[in-house]
């Protein structure tokens, strides 16, 4: 299974909480949570292809073009799974990871999930009837593992296009 992490400028290493206009950008190997999700992605046979990301706020400027433009590298690389997230606590990349998740579901062959905290949730109150939305920790909190390995139960579930419900009371929002 093909996996794409979607990421902003914090959790790509590609800049500082502070660096909100990092430009959109690609890594072609694990970077971040996906580095940790490793042993949960071995479980499921998943692999991170690549893990793209941008600044949020280079994402709240234009939000239709940063989308668009996601959603166009998705098309092209043709993952089986892309996770947007995990974002904690982080609102601004709450709100772009839900977007694009929802934006791949509805415009690619890909299917997607976002992952945050409860702290998000005038995003989830929006999302979380169209996606699937796992929920985490904030930001240093206990609980985090348990994240990840259910975003890659999760990841193999939807791309062997299985029933999801029980899991998705178990662990999304």
């Amino acid at each position: 299974m093909k996996i794409i992490m979607i990421y902003d400028q914090i959790q790509s290493g590609a800049g500082i909480k502070d660096d909100h206009d990092i430009p959109l950008g690609a890594k072609k190997e694990a970077v971040g949570p996906a580095v940790m999700m490793e042993p949960f992605l071995k479980k499921v046979d998943g692999k991170v292809v690549a893990c793209l990301y941008c600044g949020d706020g280079t994402y709240l400027k234009n939000p239709d073009e940063v989308s668009r433009k996601l959603c166009a590298m998705v098309n092209k690389l043709k993952p089986d799974v892309v996770m947007c997230g995990p974002c904690f606590n982080d609102l601004n990349y709450g709100k772009m990871a839900a977007r694009i998740a929802y934006d791949i579901n509805q415009n690619t062959s890909s299917k997607a999930i976002a992952a945050m905290s409860d702290d998000n949730q005038e995003t989830i109150n929006e999302y979380k009837d169209k996606l699937c939305i796992i929920k985490t920790p904030k930001k240093g909190g206990i609980g985090l593992n348990e994240s990840l390995e259910g975003m890659c139960v999760l990841a193999k579930a939807l791309y062997q296009e299985k029933e999801i419900e029980e899991f998705k009371e178990k662990f999304c929002f």
